[in-house]
Formats: C-alpha cells, sequence, structure tokens
C-alpha cells in the first residue's frame, strides 16, 4: 500500500504565527502529550477538524512533505482502525509546502491549502 507524499496539520492561529516566527512547531497539547505530532491525509482532514476541533475558530491548515520527514514519520492504526501520519520530532516550516486559513467547500469538506 503507498501513502501520500503531503499531509495536514491543523493549527490555532497561535501556533502558526509561532511556526512561521521560530521555524519550527513543537507540538500542540495533545502532541506533547502523545509523544508525536498528529497528522492527517487529505481524506481524513475533515474528520479531524469536525471530531478535535468542533466550534473553534482562527484554525489553519498546513499542507507538509512527508519524504522531507525521513525517518521521524510513522505511519500508525489510529481512529476506526485508519493509519494516520505521525511525525515523532518537531514540524519544520521548511517542509511546509502550503498553508492558509482553514476554509470549507460547499458540502462542507475542508479545501486543502494550495502553495502560491
Amino acid at each position: 500500500m503507498s501513502h501520500p507524499l503531503t499531509a495536514y496539520k491543523v493549527l490555532t492561529a497561535e501556533q502558526m504565527a509561532a511556526l512561521e516566527r521560530d521555524g519550527a512547531f513543537a507540538g500542540a497539547p495533545v502532541d506533547l502529550a502523545d509523544g508525536y505530532i498528529h497528522m492527517s491525509t487529505a481524506e481524513q482532514l475533515t474528520e479531524t477538524v469536525d471530531k478535535h476541533f468542533a466550534g473553534q475558530t482562527d484554525l489553519h491548515v498546513a499542507a507538509v512533505d512527508l519524504a522531507a520527514q525521513g525517518d521521524c514519520l510513522k505511519w500508525e492504526e489510529s481512529r476506526g482502525g485508519q493509519l494516520f501520519p505521525h511525525i515523532y520530532g518537531p514540524l519544520l516550516l521548511e517542509t511546509v509546502v502550503a498553508y492558509g486559513p482553514l476554509a470549507r467547500d460547499k458540502d462542507g469538506m475542508v479545501k486543502l491549502p494550495v502553495a502560491g
């Protein structure tokens, strides 16, 4: 089974600003507690936002180049037996290929960020 080359991280405005400022993001509180940065594939993203970020505003989505993660990337079983990409280490700004404010299409699906 081949995995996608890009995955997505949902960030608060404060977390996105820190990633831009510092060039790295150590993780949200749940990431720090679990020991890795939680990521989602394009297919998993809307469900992740609906489940873990319900009611929150001012969110951002970062598209991350998984090939650039090297040995820090692991695919692990989680929600409903699905495989999710997890980064064991900081998320580096240099591996983010696109990012922007979280927006939804007419069907309620989270739109993927597009590189300029």
